[in-house]
């Protein structure tokens, strides 16, 4: 059995101690049937990765791998692939139910992969898969939003935490399809950011939403997506919302939120998690690889651009502890990926 370079961890530890990340070898994988084999050139780091990998009573017999945000090539497809070959470059953001990309060569479903952006590189590409396919289910999916201009003519969005990894797409997203952005930050640098990625106004997400809409001139929003603090906002959220309006959250909620302060709006609220499609082998799990295929479009024709904030170079432990510390620490812009294995 051939072996692979990896960054995995058997123990669950602070980022702090050099133990939580390691550099493994582990058993180069086989494409199965559905399946490609992709080398992996660059990878991203989301939140998804500190959470799991975050402390608790519980060792790993084998190294687990995290990471899902892949750009690669393809080296070998499984017996039931389509619309793909070897020699492909290909990015996406796999499925937590198995091994993430933090390895030289990484296994998925070629149903939710799809050909990379041609006019980026494999760094620049890896940092869009999971925010992109997360902020376009929020968007047009969950929130009900048409992908259309043309139906969207005088609607608003607010989005919270839009300098983030999510929000620095979803800024672009919401702008394509034609409504009046509203992102929120909570320093220059980040307002800036928002901005720049698609942003018509933004404010403060450390004070009420609703008198600094009210100072623009909108007072109310048709539509929220919460990519921050879920619970922390929700009064300010329900304050906001128009009547009949949507609310959509990435956010797992610490505390009880009060779902009554919708109703008198009959506003209603879902949740958004990237996994889900991959998870359970939905009827629509090919959906994730259209997504991709029509972000890369966009990238390409010059209308998305990628959220990489900054790059680290090798691919190894050391590099993504760094990652994961600034990840941990709340004040990350846009996206950090990581290229090329030493």
């Amino acid at each position: 059995m051939t072996v692979m370079k990896a960054v995995g961890l058997t123990q669950y530890l602070p980022i702090e101690n050099e133990e939580s990340l390691q550099d493994v070898q582990v058993d180069k994988p086989v494409a199965g049937d559905h399946d490609l084999l992709v080398q992996v050139k660059a990878i991203s780091v989301n939140p998804v990765d500190t959470k799991l990998r975050a402390p608790k009573d519980k060792v790993e017999e084998q190294p687990r791998i995290l990471g899902w945000d892949v750009a690669g090539i393809v080296e070998q497809v499984g017996s039931g692939v389509e619309g793909f070959q070897p020699g492909d470059e290909v990015y996406y953001a796999g499925s937590v139910t198995r091994p993430g990309g933090n390895s030289q060569y990484h296994l998925v479903d070629y149903r939710i992969a799809a050909h990379k952006p041609k006019r980026l590189d494999f760094a620049a590409a890896a940092a869009l898969p999971l925010t992109a396919i997360t902020a376009w289910e929020g968007i047009h999916d969950r929130l009900g939003i048409a992908e259309n201009p043309a139906h969207n003519t005088g609607k608003s969005i607010l989005i919270i935490n839009a300098a983030g990894g999510v929000g620095s797409i979803a800024t672009q997203i919401a702008r394509q399809a034609g409504l009046t952005v509203i992102g929120t930050a909570s320093r220059s640098e980040t307002e800036e950011w928002a901005l720049a990625h698609g942003a018509e106004h933004v404010i403060s997400h450390r004070e009420a939403f609703l008198p600094q809409l009210k100072e623009l001139g909108i007072g109310e929003v048709d539509y929220i997506f919460c990519l921050n603090h879920t619970d922390q906002h929700w009064q300010g959220m329900a304050e906001v919302i128009a009547p009949q309006g949507r609310i959509c959250s990435i956010v797992e909620t610490a505390e009880p939120v009060d779902l009554g302060l919708l109703k008198d709006k009959s506003a209603s609220f879902a949740w958004e998690f990237m996994f889900t499609r991959a998870k359970y082998e939905t009827a629509d799990m090919q959906e994730q690889q259209r997504i991709l295929q029509k972000v890369a479009l966009l990238v390409d024709e010059g209308i998305f651009h990628s959220t990489e904030s900054e790059r680290l170079e090798p691919i190894n432990a050391a590099n993504l502890r760094e990652a994961h510390a600034q990840l941990e620490s709340g004040s990350t812009i846009g996206k950090l990926v990581l290229e090329n294995w030493e």
